[in-house]
């Protein structure tokens, strides 16, 4: 019995300005990034049959990311005199990753309240704890050196 087609969920990552659209299967241990060559369109590769199976093959034993680069299938267009360098394109893998490595973007306000918060919870108890232990000690048998 063979599988029937996969639609995974399309997802968009924002680098810059532009949206990056992502697709995740499978639940391997293993994270694999599915860099597509020139000319991709996440919807459609699905509906190639030889791709389909490709893509399911990785996906049966990791996690495999994929993505539209940005100006291709179902990412943001760019204008033709601003093609995107390497470094623009690793940034749209970068901001794919982080999407899916920490969930945050960078302006999330409940990571800036909470990592804050947390921190300051951690340094009152750095700084409480051994000002208590110290309080039980008797001044003249520390000062004594014993």
């Amino acid at each position: 019995m063979t599988p029937g087609p996969i639609h995974p969920r399309t997802e968009y990552a924002r680098s810059g300005e532009l949206h990056i659209a992502y697709q995740v299967i499978g639940d391997g241990p293993l994270d694999l990034v599915y860099v597509p060559g020139w000319v991709s369109h996440l919807d459609l590769a699905w509906q190639e049959p030889t791709l389909a199976r490709f893509l399911g093959r990785l996906a049966s034993f990791s996690r495999l990311i994929l993505f539209d680069k940005r100006g291709t299938g179902l990412s943001d267009r760019v204008p033709n005199a601003e093609l995107p360098s390497l470094e623009e394109r690793m940034d749209d893998l970068r901001a794919v990753m982080e999407t899916l490595l920490f969930s945050v973007s960078r302006t999330d306000p409940i990571t800036f309240v909470a990592v804050p918060a947390a921190l300051i919870v951690v340094a009152g108890l750095a700084c409480y704890l051994p000002a208590r232990r110290a309080m039980k000690v008797d001044p003249v048998v520390a000062l004594r050196g014993d």
